[in-house]
């Protein structure tokens, strides 16, 4: 008998693309198919109402069936198959759930038995699929934008010492209960990013841009930076991917898209500088989760 997963897409861009490329490695490993369902994870997000955005990929693998998805009545069903298998050891389990968000290296070793088994976890840490890295960049190439703003902005972007400086807005405020990124977290960064790429040119990218640049502009004056905002304006998440796999160096915020385009760009380019922020995000009282273990790469610069 064959071996095939099933990942549980969820989440935006970002953590889409850790759920698909810890599937990804564990099927590789296991010479098992892989097959996405594109469907069940985004059909109770009320709150954001993601839908699936992997499409703009290379990604070799099918979308499932509705009986890949655990279709009909499959909120009952998963929650059965989860409970009857949580309790059994890693390696016997047909629905494999990551408990809690920190680093699992069961999964990193898991042999999977034959059939089908059920993969729903984030797999937030590149310890998960670090070494299919070439194949994974061979999977998520994007074609560029065909549009004049997009590509007019990539001809900036490469004519400069290039810095993709992103924030991201879970909610309206800054303050200690906040789950956005203080002030102080780039007031820091910022000068540190200046003294390794003295000639840096800022490319602001945010959910919200208006906010963002009357946020941090007072941080880089004197500094050239430019606001990109077109794509932000029309919900074009995906071509501001896009964008920011053009910089050269990153400043991130507690972002897993953000993430991803960093992480995407020094596979190709060893010589880039990230930043990222170290602060602990509480999954259990906040939108996100930040600074668990083995999210942050240790060769980035965690401040």
């Amino acid at each position: 008998m064959t071996r095939k997963v099933v990942v549980r897409l969820k989440g935006g861009l970002g953590n889409q693309l850790f759920c698909y490329a810890a599937a990804r490695r564990l099927a590789w490993k296991n010479e098992a198919e892989l097959v996405l369902d594109a469907v069940t994870g985004f059909k109770y997000d009320y709150l954001y109402r993601r839908t699936y955005a992997l499409g703009c990929f290379s990604i070799p693998a099918r979308l499932a069936t509705p009986a890949e998805q655990m279709e009909p009545l499959g909120r009952v069903r998963r929650l059965i198959a989860r409970k009857l298998f949580e309790r059994k050891p890693l390696e016997q389990r047909r629905y494999i759930q990551q408990v809690g968000v920190d680093f699992d290296p069961g999964i990193v070793a898991l042999r999977l038995q034959d059939g089908t088994t059920y993969f729903d976890a984030f797999g937030q840490s590149e310890r998960y699929f670090a070494d299919i890295h070439q194949q994974l960049q061979q999977d998520l190439v994007m074609s560029a934008p065909e549009d004049r703003a997009n590509l007019a902005m990539a001809g900036q972007i490469g004519s400069t010492e290039s810095v993709a400086l992103h924030l991201r807005w879970f909610d309206a405020g800054d303050g200690a209960h906040s789950s956005n990124m203080s002030l102080a977290y780039y007031a820091a960064v910022i000068p540190q990013l200046l003294a390794k790429i003295p000639g840096a040119h800022f490319f602001l990218f945010s959910d919200r841009p208006s906010d963002a640049v009357t946020l941090l502009s007072p941080l880089m004056a004197g500094q050239p930076f430019t606001l990109v905002a077109h794509n932000a304006e029309t919900g074009n998440a995906e071509a501001d991917f896009w964008l920011m796999r053009q910089c050269r160096h990153f400043i991130i915020g507690n972002s897993t898209f953000a993430w991803w385009a960093a992480w995407l760009v020094e596979q190709e380019r060893p010589v880039t500088q990230v930043f990222a922020p170290a602060r602990n995000v509480d999954p259990e009282h906040s939108m996100t989760a930040w600074g668990f273990p083995g999210l942050l790469p240790e060769r980035w610069t965690v401040l």
